[in-house]
């Protein structure tokens, strides 16, 4: 197998951007939340559960799932939020392995927004953070998901600390800036993740 890197930060840190240009290295990139978005289709089971569970209009005109309601709902109430982390995290855990088994290149990066809060992730060899600030994290995601502040400041609550997660990190890259911020640190660890070879 692979040697396989844990990508993780809070919401609105940038993610997404860094595991693209990893990606332009030729680096396979596995997302748990798009894997999280295929088992939450229509006719999947997962989304027949949520449905069934959360007893409210979640479905949109399309058949598809509410996703800005969900999360609405999820975050005003830690039970219910916990209650879909442990019905859907097994199966994406799942998801997760078969793909890396399919994965030969020297590594590989797995994007997992909720590592620290979550575990066991066993099949991790090496945890990299993406780290920005607290306003930094909110602008980002209010600009991009068009959504109250409010909001994500829960969502922030309820996800590790920033010092927490930058002490659990083995690799950290700064995103305070921009994209031309961030290209060099990617090019860095890309060096040595090569290097680091199979397990």
């Amino acid at each position: 197998m692979s040697r396989v890197i844990g990508l993780t930060g809070g919401i609105g840190s940038g993610k997404s951007t860094v595991a693209k240009l990893f990606a332009q290295h030729g680096v396979p990139i596995i997302d748990a939340d798009l894997i999280a978005r295929d088992l939450t289709d229509p006719k999947q089971p997962a989304f027949l559960s949520i449905v069934s569970h959360f007893k409210e209009n979640l479905i949109l005109k399309d058949g598809t799932l509410n996703r800005t309601k969900l999360r609405a709902i999820i975050f005003e109430n830690a039970t219910e939020r916990a209650w879909l982390e442990q019905m859907l995290h097994p199966l994406i855990r799942e998801k997760i392995i078969e793909k890396i088994k399919k994965i030969t290149e020297p590594y590989c990066i797995v994007v997992i927004p909720l590592l620290f809060e979550v575990k066991p992730y066993d099949f991790i060899d090496r945890i990299l953070v993406v780290d920005a600030n607290k306003a930094q994290q909110i602008e980002r995601v209010v600009t991009r998901d068009k959504i109250d502040p409010s909001l994500v400041e829960k969502i922030l609550k309820s996800q590790m600390n920033r010092q927490q997660r930058l002490a659990g990190a083995d690799d950290v890259i700064m995103n305070t800036g921009d994209i031309a911020n961030l290209i060099p640190q990617v090019e860095r660890l890309h060096q040595v993740y090569k290097t680091l070879g199979r397990p």
